[in-house]
């Protein structure tokens, strides 16, 4: 018998062998057991009848030769049916190797039925040669094979159960074909050795026991009882394991994915209904660890409120009014930086603007719809409500101007002007029937444009609309007036507001660098 594979992680080879080797002998001996036990309780006649000492000297000497030649015979087979080079050489097994693993147990319980019926036929012979009646020779036979039926039985279910991690390996996390009926063969095989036997024994005592009393009756029907009580039990038990181990471990996975571990899974190690099972188990686990991927990567893409909105709700074109609050963030010099340095770094610096961005916004509860360029647009209040929009995205405004003004101690071109305004929007799915995105349209989006851009050319880096900050309740109360202006675009003035020179937010500001504030 061969090892475990080089890389150590095969299952050892000689340790199954050995295992399987240990438990067929077990079953033989308990087949054994029932079949003196038969012949001596239940066929009385088989003993009593023996004939000359010689003829019980011939057995136990033809009965050794055999028992001699069966476990020198077993041994070679066993080696071979349980021999598997390719997890020698740690390696995937071909078709033929596979389909050898899979049926392995199966060969072991053939070796061993045809030991014990070549022993019936032998041995029933043996008897008829040495001139015992045809009723002897009948119950040496009937005995040996119900030995042979019970040893069988044992050894099938023993051998699949012990030879479980060379299947995992072999089957590869998929039943070849998932035979159906696999369980209902092993209940009723176990149904018939267990309980069908010893009944059908049990009923026909009386007939057998004609003439012998009621003492020879009661024993054998106390035996008979015992027999199939412990067989009943035995193999019932070692049925039960055989489905409910695999189902127990499909249980426990199935309560990890309930908790939300999903890399939870079983090892398929059953090529019927069982596998199937449990080859199922681990694709649904597949399919949803690909959606929570998916789901992740949707969301980082267009934001987890986006994404939770797409996936519980039929999309469709169009939005609802909504009243929001808008904060534009725009790079100061990004054609020059571009001109200037590498692709590479202006995606590092971008990449550490954003990062300001997503941290603030999404702190106070805002959403950042989207990064166009060298600025992002984000959002307060849609596509979830949020009843103080103004004041958090103010207060998220001045927490990114002082992130970005630290920023700037290690890299002088992380600077930005950054524009917040209020009112009403339309926020909706905007595009084509087969692409669109969620975003939001309206005159605010326009004014926190035109404020970011203005916001370059202040000393603050920051400006907001009077209205937002009216609206944004006691954060009001670190802003103060900056200018009235007509924006670009637009018809009427706008009062600018900026942070009070003594408010939290100009703390850690370097000096500005652009000039004044202009009309736009």
């Amino acid at each position: 018998m061969g090892g475990a594979g080089p890389s150590g992680c095969g299952p050892d080879l000689s340790r199954i062998g050995i295992a399987v080797a240990g438990r067929s002998v077990g079953a033989n001996l308990f087949g054994a057991v029932v079949t003196y036990v038969y012949l001596q309780f239940l066929a009385p006649d088989a003993f009593g009848r023996a004939g000359p000492e010689t003829n019980l000297w011939l057995s136990v000497v033809v009965l050794s030769a055999y028992m001699a030649t069966t476990l020198g015979i077993g041994e070679v087979v066993l080696s071979r049916v349980f021999s598997a080079q390719w997890l020698v050489e740690a390696r995937d097994p071909t078709a033929a190797e596979r389909r050898r693993a899979l049926v392995a147990p199966r060969r072991l319980t053939a070796f061993t039925a045809t030991a014990w019926y070549g022993a019936a036929v032998l041995f029933g012979a043996l008897n008829a040669a040495v001139g015992n009646p045809g009723v002897v020779v009948a119950h040496v036979v009937v005995g040996i094979l119900l030995g042979g039926l019970v040893t069988t039985t044992i050894t099938y279910l023993l051998a699949e159960r012990q030879y479980r991690p060379v299947m995992v390996l072999a089957l590869g996390g998929e039943p070849l074909g998932g035979k159906a009926g696999a369980i209902r063969r092993r209940l009723l095989l176990a149904w018939s050795v267990g309980s069908a036997v010893p009944l059908v024994a049990l009923g026909v005592t009386p007939f057998e026991h004609r003439g012998h009393g009621f003492v020879s009756l009661s024993v054998s029907i106390a035996t008979l009882a015992a027999i199939g009580l412990l067989s009943g039990y035995l193999f019932t038990a070692t049925t039960a394991a055989a489905v409910s181990e695999p189902l127990s471990g499909v249980r426990r996975a199935l309560d990890a994915v309930r908790r939300g571990d999903l890399s939870a899974g079983v090892a398929v190690d059953d090529p019927g209904e069982i596998g199937l099972l449990q080859a199922d188990l681990n694709r649904m686990v597949a399919g949803l660890r690909e959606r929570r991927r998916l789901q992740e990567l949707f969301g980082r893409h267009v934001g987890e409120e986006v994404a939770r909105r797409a996936l519980a709700e039929e999309a469709v074109l169009g939005g609802r009014h909504r009243e929001v609050s808008v904060l534009v963030v725009d790079l100061i010099g990004s054609t020059a930086l571009a001109a200037t340095r590498p692709p590479d770094e202006i995606v590092r610096l971008l990449n550490r603007l954003f990062g300001c961005v997503v941290e603030a916004v999404t702190a106070e509860g805002g959403w950042v719809n989207k990064f166009e360029g060298d600025g992002a647009l984000c959002i307060f209040g849609a596509p979830e409500e949020l009843p103080d929009h103004a004041r958090a995205a103010l207060r998220a405004a001045r927490t990114l101007r002082r992130m970005l003004g630290q920023a700037r101690r290690t890299e002088t071109a992380l600077d930005a002007g950054i524009g917040v305004a209020a009112g009403t929007v339309v926020a909706g799915n905007v595009g084509a029937v087969d692409r669109y995105e969620y975003t939001v349209i309206g005159d605010p989006v326009n004014e926190a444009a035109r404020l970011s851009e203005l916001a370059k050319s202040s000393p603050s880096r920051l400006l907001a609309s009077a209205t937002v900050v009216g609206a944004a309740g006691d954060e009001g109360g670190y802003w103060q007036a900056e200018t009235e202006t007509v924006l670009r675009g637009r018809a009427q003035a706008t009062l600018v507001m900026a942070p009070a020179p003594d408010g939290p937010g100009l703390v850690d500001q370097p000096p500005a660098t652009a000039g004044t504030i202009e009309t736009v």
